[in-house]
């Protein structure tokens, strides 16, 4: 199996073992976000929030920000997460406005983010051509990712962006759940609920930076909706959902990176795969779990 061989070579396993974690940790992020992204019908303002890291990528490169050195690289991933949070905030502050429906707000800002990354990625080949510089990433490792472009650097940064995540999850638990069951109620007991809705956006932009560089910003989103999707679709008690969700952003990760290494593909479209399979799963189980309790 190629898998083993990857994961064991002395002259491979360095190569493909960071890629390997931090699909792990973007699973749980995944796993953890994504029961809300669902819950608040929110994975379309996902899809601009990961959309815009796009952008991001092509202002760092125009820039002349490569990533090849350890400074670069904290300089690149300080301009994605800048422009994912302007992304998030600005789909806020425009569906906050009367007249400007939440799904118009997050095209603009998707429109916007991607026409800007074709533009400004397009305009840095130029001037690293002219200048004799290394060219910047092909569009097409951008926009589906690529585990072998994925350092230790980028699963400490995982790691690092899981913890923050997770804990500002568990800190603001309370007013976060009572938000998405029930955002009318939240706002009449004077919960933070438009608060809650803007940290859950910051969330998930902190999450797709960690997760681009794997799946890349076209399929980044899948795992922020489907791991959710998979679990509210087998059980409906919350501690329930969140590990089966947990659990199915694993698995997906997982299981598509070992497709990718077997079948020698793109490791985002792989995972993406996975998670179609086992959400097509957990809808034939949860028919049958309906029937079943339905009376005779």
């Amino acid at each position: 199996m190629r898998t083993i061989e990857y994961l064991t070579s002395p002259e491979l396993a360095g190569l493909y073992w960071p890629g390997v974690v931090t699909g792990m940790i973007v699973g749980v992020l995944g796993g953890l976000l994504s029961v809300l992204v669902v819950l608040k019908r929110l994975a379309f303002i996902g899809q601009g929030v990961s959309h815009a890291a796009f952008g991001g990528v092509g202002l760092a490169y125009l820039l002349g920000v490569t990533g090849a050195t350890r400074a670069g690289a904290g300089t690149l991933l300080a301009i994605v997460l800048g422009f994912s949070v302007a992304a998030a905030l600005g789909i806020a502050w425009l569906s906050s406005r009367r007249g400007t429906r939440t799904d118009t707000a997050i095209g603009i800002v998707l429109a916007l983010s991607m026409a800007l990354g074709f533009v400004l990625l397009r305009e840095a080949g130029v001037r690293a051509a002219a200048a004799g510089r290394a060219a910047p990433p092909d569009i097409e490792s951008v926009l589906f990712g690529s585990i072998v472009s994925v350092g230790w650097g980028d699963a400490l940064v995982g790691g690092a962006g899981l913890l923050v995540v997770g804990l500002t999850m568990f800190w603001l638990r309370r007013p976060m759940l009572f938000w998405a069951f029930d955002e009318e109620a939240c706002e009449a007991f004077g919960a933070p609920g438009a608060r809650m809705k803007l940290v859950l956006l910051v969330l998930l932009a902190l999450a797709v930076v960690v997760t681009v560089k794997l799946a890349g910003v076209v399929l980044a989103t899948a795992l922020f909706v489907l791991p959710g999707a998979i679990a509210l679709r087998l059980s409906d008690r919350l501690a329930t959902v969140v590990g089966v969700s947990v659990g199915a952003g694993l698995v997906g990760v997982l299981g598509g990176l070992v497709l990718s290494f077997e079948l020698n593909r793109q490791g985002g479209p792989m995972i993406v795969l996975v998670l179609i399979a086992l959400y097509a799963l957990s809808a034939l189980a949860g028919l049958v779990r309906i029937r079943s309790s339905a009376p005779a």
